[in-house]
């Protein structure tokens, strides 16, 4: 029989520290070939405002092979809604077998996404981080400083948003987790005093305009997972020293590369693969006083890794 597995169990299941090492592992797998992923399903509502992906892909001599819906309609706050939902189904690779279905709501596309900002960071930001900025103050915001954490010090960081309400409200979430931040309505104020930065909002006009960007910053870059959104301005790319992505195919579809192709800003030549650099087999930060950035779009390997991982801990 198909176990069912309710949101509140699962999170209990995944150990995130072990998550971040998994999907790292998972990218490097991803660029050696080892990985099956066909193009992302994407959906695209305007009214209202939402997105619905479908995800799905195994790792070849693996046991699985997952299927996951993810979805994110932006008025949902105002309608007393979570914005995000979501599910996994967990398929027995050698004989197509259903054996779970993950009703997670969301929350392991959040966790998975969190990881790939702490994989990010771990390979691409200066070797001294003495502030971190987190763009955007939603739920993928909250999940990207839980992240962090495990992989650098977070004892100074700021979070921006233009709404000051969805700040309080940050602030107040993350000191009852025991982590103390500080805010702003001011983005010039983030980019100005951190060495890394990471972007998670929905916008479709970019945020960052390569003026603001400073010697030695990192900035993970993670809102542009569907057609038409972009957290960057073009030129932040086309003058960073070094730019990897999850996924090349992906991020030249829909991440910030997109845009900045099409404006023959950017060589597709200079864009890495996240796990050919965690391979060393491309080259990622060589001195602190690079610029550096990591488009990250979300890879169905996250997936079938951190459905796994739940999985296999909620059976025993």
């Amino acid at each position: 029989m198909t176990a069912v597995y309710e949101a509140e169990e699962i999170e209990r299941s995944v150990d995130p520290v072990a998550l971040i090492d998994a999907v790292a592992d998972g990218f490097v797998r991803f660029s050696a070939g080892d990985v099956v992923v066909p193009p992302v399903g994407l959906l695209h509502f305007e009214d209202p405002p939402g997105d619905v992906h479908i995800k799905y892909g195994y790792v070849e001599g693996g046991d699985i092979y997952v299927v996951k819906v993810a979805s994110g309609f932006y008025h949902n706050p105002s309608r007393g809604l979570p914005t995000n939902d979501g599910s996994m189904l967990v398929y027995r690779q050698a004989t197509g077998e259903l054996l779970a279905v993950l009703l997670d709501r969301g929350y392991l596309t959040e966790l998975r996404t969190g990881a790939a900002g702490a994989v990010a960071a771990r390979a691409l930001a200066p070797s001294r981080v003495e502030r971190s900025g987190i763009v955007g103050a939603g739920v993928q915001g909250r999940f990207q400083l839980r992240m962090l954490r495990h992989v650098i010090s977070c004892d100074d960081v700021v979070v921006w948003s233009r709404s000051s309400d969805r700040l309080d409200t940050y602030r107040t979430d993350m000191a009852a987790e025991g982590v103390l931040v500080s805010t702003t309505t001011d983005l010039a104020e983030v980019m100005a005093t951190c060495d890394l930065v990471v972007t998670a909002t929905p916008t479709r006009e970019p945020l960052i305009t390569v003026d603001m960007v400073r010697p030695g910053q990192h900035i993970t870059a993670l809102g542009s997972d569907n057609v038409g959104k972009q957290e960057l301005d073009s030129l932040v790319l086309s003058r960073a020293d070094v730019v990897a992505a999850d996924s090349r195919s992906q991020a030249f579809h829909h991440g910030e590369c997109a845009p900045a192709i099409a404006a023959g800003v950017l060589d597709p030549e200079r864009v890495v693969e996240l796990g050919s650099l965690l391979a060393d087999d491309a080259p990622g930060r060589v001195d602190d006083g690079q610029v550096t950035v990591a488009d990250l779009t979300g890879v169905a390997v996250q997936d079938v890794v951190v459905a796994e991982m739940a999985y296999l801990a909620l059976t025993g």
